[in-house]
């Protein structure tokens, strides 16, 4: 059957740490040219690391495997403060991409652990974040993934408890664990603001309004995206008929549109628009809308080193020339480039990942209108 309508989720894709850390890894290939090494995926999307390896990003699982004086980007996440300190050995220049919000988390648990806290971690073993904010304060920290693993936990009764949480949860993951952990510690410590990701919180809003509407939703990200994988598990639980993650158009059965009319369509934090628009083009709807529940504005301008880095170098060229100095990226030109734009001129091979002959990351297909 014809799928008659898609209706996109607004928000979706990008991030504002996601934009931040793309554009961040294509000023160091700009920089420094090819290999630039980076210490994990620099954002959980498979198409977005398999660009940037094409461009000459090397992607390594350990900071002693980069060369003494290399050019090193520490990804997203959060990396553990051991991880940090061997990167900055041997003289490497480093630039660290963490996300702002996962360095509140990181402070708030190095914080809490020295003023004495036993520290509640809700999260996922294993994810990238996890560990880095777990080796904050390691002593200190019990990795919780459900109810059992609570009350598991070997915390004397009338200690100092405090809660944190992996900023891409879905809130009903850990709603549960938030209200037995009161029960159980009842001056229970939080931050005075939810450690979930505003983009996470905005993305899940828009599933939630979405799910009920639509035949099918399709969530695009990557299986290791700990976002993603909570917009589908969102999807399902706010009533979606059915509720499929796919890492693009190629993913896509024929006998999975089989009596689907309306398609929602959504993509992860780390997800380029560019795959978005290559499904659209792949479902071949009839008409597409869009379903918005909020606007977001938020900017995170790049690392202090790398800007400090441009700078200097924006500052000798210029001397060299005799010309003036002129601003460099974190004034308002960065703001206004999208990191869909940083992707697009990245080189690439034969085909785009994802499946799309076109590059990623530009805007959304002109032919989108606002819902009723």
């Amino acid at each position: 059957m014809t799928v008659r309508k898609v209706v996109l989720a607004e928000p979706r894709g990008f991030c504002a740490g996601v934009e931040m850390a793309i554009k961040a890894l294509g000023w160091m290939l700009r920089i420094h040219g090819a290999p630039v090494y980076c210490y994990h995926e620099i954002v959980h999307n498979k198409d977005v690391v398999e660009w940037f390896r094409r461009a000459g990003v090397v992607f390594v699982d350990d900071p002693d495997d980069v060369p003494h004086g290399a050019p090193l980007m520490l990804s997203a996440h959060g990396s553990a403060p051991n991880v940090v300190e061997r990167a900055r050995a041997g003289d490497r220049i480093v630039v660290d991409a963490v996300c702002p919000l996962v360095t509140k988390v990181h402070h708030e648990a190095r914080v809490r652990a020295g003023k004495g806290l036993q520290i509640i971690y809700v999260g996922h073993r294993g994810h990238d974040e996890a560990i880095g904010t777990l080796a904050e304060a390691p002593a200190s920290m019990h990795l919780v993934e459900t109810l059992d693993d609570l009350e598991r936990l070997d915390i004397d009764v009338g200690e100092d408890v405090g809660l944190l949480a992996q900023t891409t949860l879905a809130h009903g993951e850990w709603a549960g664990v938030l209200e037995r952990a009161r029960e159980l510690h009842p001056d229970l410590w939080m931050p005075d603001r939810s450690d979930l990701c505003f983009a996470t919180t905005n993305r899940q809003a828009a599933v939630k309004r979405l799910a009920p509407l639509v035949d099918l939703l399709l969530v695009i990200g990557s299986e290791n995206s700990s976002n993603t994988q909570a917009l589908v598990r969102t999807a399902v639980g706010a009533g979606a008929r059915a509720a499929l993650r796919i890492d693009g158009p190629d993913d896509i059965a024929d006998d999975v549109l089989v009596s689907v009319e309306v398609v929602g369509l959504t993509a992860g934090a780390s997800a380029p628009e560019g795959v978005v628009r290559a499904v659209v083009e792949r479902l071949a709807p009839r008409e597409v809308e869009s379903l918005s529940v909020t606007s977001e504005d938020e900017y995170f301008p790049l690392p202090r080193e790398l800007r400090d880095r441009i700078r200097s170098l924006v500052t000798l060229v210029a001397f060299s020339m005799g010309v003036p100095v002129t601003a460099g990226p974190g004034d308002r030109t960065d703001r206004d480039m999208p990191a869909g734009a940083v992707l697009d001129a990245l080189p690439s091979g034969d085909s785009e990942p994802g499946g799309s002959e076109q590059p990623a990351g530009r805007s959304p297909a002109p032919n989108t209108v606002a819902a009723s």
